[in-house]
């Protein structure tokens, strides 16, 4: 007679699903084989639950110095002199030179130097300004009087004025008689020879000394 099962009973049906955990379980088990990491127990600290006392291990130094030690004062030493005792010494003098000739010192003579000649300073404009005998007038007139006019300038019929220049000196001396403009053909020369034969001025003066003055005069040259 044949023993029944019950479909409850029968493990082929759940065959695939056992044996899918037992891969599974089987599948966790190497994995956690190849990770688990086993630590030897030795003298391992957990750091964070060491005490820092490195502050209070570590010494630091002083720095102030402290100061150096006063120099030592040493005392004059107190050397006894015995009162009133004389020391006598003899002292040679070797001479190895003769004095044969005696020396006579010569008298330096110092010569003055020459003095150097100041030139004499030239006013344009001064205080009291130089003045020809009896006024301008007067000098113009000696002027006409005593110019002759030049025949080559009558001849080329050249008229004009001549620009003479001089020096009033402090005796009242015309001197450095010169034509500064002229219009040639002989007047220049004619003018420069009257004004060289006139007679002396009266001398400038310049706060109450006689000093030199430069005048510069026209003489006119007209014909007719």
């Amino acid at each position: 007679m044949e023993a029944k099962k019950t479909e409850k009973a029968d493990l082929n049906k759940k065959s695939g699903l056992l044996f899918n955990i037992g891969l599974l379980v089987s599948m966790c088990l190497v994995v956690l084989a190849f990770e688990w990491k086993n630590y030897d127990e030795g003298d391992l600290v957990d750091l964070g639950q060491v005490q820092d006392d490195f502050e209070d291990l570590l010494e630091i130094p002083p720095t102030e110095q402290p100061p150096p030690p006063p120099p030592k004062i040493q005392q004059p030493e107190i050397i006894e002199v015995p009162d009133e005792e004389e020391i006598e010494e003899e002292i040679e003098v070797d001479l190895d030179v003769e004095i044969t000739e005696e020396k006579v010192i010569e008298d330096i003579i110092v010569e003055e130097a020459p003095e150097e000649e100041v030139a004499e300073e030239v006013f344009m404009i001064v205080e009291d300004p130089a003045t020809p005998p009896g006024g301008y007038e007067a000098f113009y007139k000696y002027v006409a009087d005593k110019l002759k006019y030049p025949a080559q300038a009558r001849r080329m019929g050249i008229e004009g004025k001549v620009y003479v220049q001089f020096v009033v000196d402090k005796d009242g001396t015309l001197t450095e008689v010169q034509a500064v403009k002229g219009i040639g053909a002989g007047c220049d020369e004619e003018a420069v020879r009257v004004i060289q034969g006139a007679p002396k001025w009266s001398p400038p003066k310049q706060r109450g000394k006689p000093v030199k003055q430069r005048i510069i005069l026209p003489i006119t040259f007209k014909l007719g």
